[in-house]
């Protein structure tokens, strides 16, 4: 299963900010659009960093108050992890895990194309699970064809 599976489901929506947002409106900003991150854009296209709820504790531990005149580009990961819509779902799971991150932009020809997070791998597998259960349970039930030469003619 590849991540285009996760975009058609929540759309290509991706939150951004521009570098030169204060923390003070990235913190309002993940509240309201309830995110843990937004990717630093300065366009909309290009990915210039992302800056997620966990670089705002660093900051607040670093800078103390202070942090909230900071700008996104002061907190921000400017080494950005990205996929494609074609990668397997599978291989972005182990991406985050190893690097022990929760949101993963989507790029199509170097351009900003959406954005994974493990909440929306979280639910897609457990779509899976649930459908996989339900066909278990049908077959168990024996909710199925008994001769599979009347079932296939």
């Amino acid at each position: 299963m590849t991540v285009e599976r996760i975009l058609k489901v929540k759309g290509p929506h991706v939150p951004t900010v521009v570098p030169e947002a204060l923390i003070s409106e990235v913190i309002a900003a993940l509240e309201s659009e309830r995110t843990g991150a937004f990717v630093v854009s300065a366009d909309e296209v290009h990915i210039d960093g992302i800056v997620s709820d966990r670089d705002v504790v660093r900051g607040l531990l670093n800078f103390g108050p202070a942090v909230l005149q900071k700008t996104a580009r002061d907190l921000m990961t400017s080494q950005v992890l990205t996929c494609t819509a074609n990668d397997r779902v599978a291989g972005v799971m182990a991406l985050m895990d190893n690097h022990k991150i929760r949101h993963v932009p989507v790029t199509k020809m170097g351009r900003l194309a959406g954005m994974v997070s493990i909440n929306d791998i979280v639910k897609l597998r457990l779509g899976e699970v649930q459908s996989e259960a339900e066909a278990m349970r049908t077959y168990i039930n024996g909710d199925h064809p008994r001769d599979l030469n009347v079932a296939f003619r």
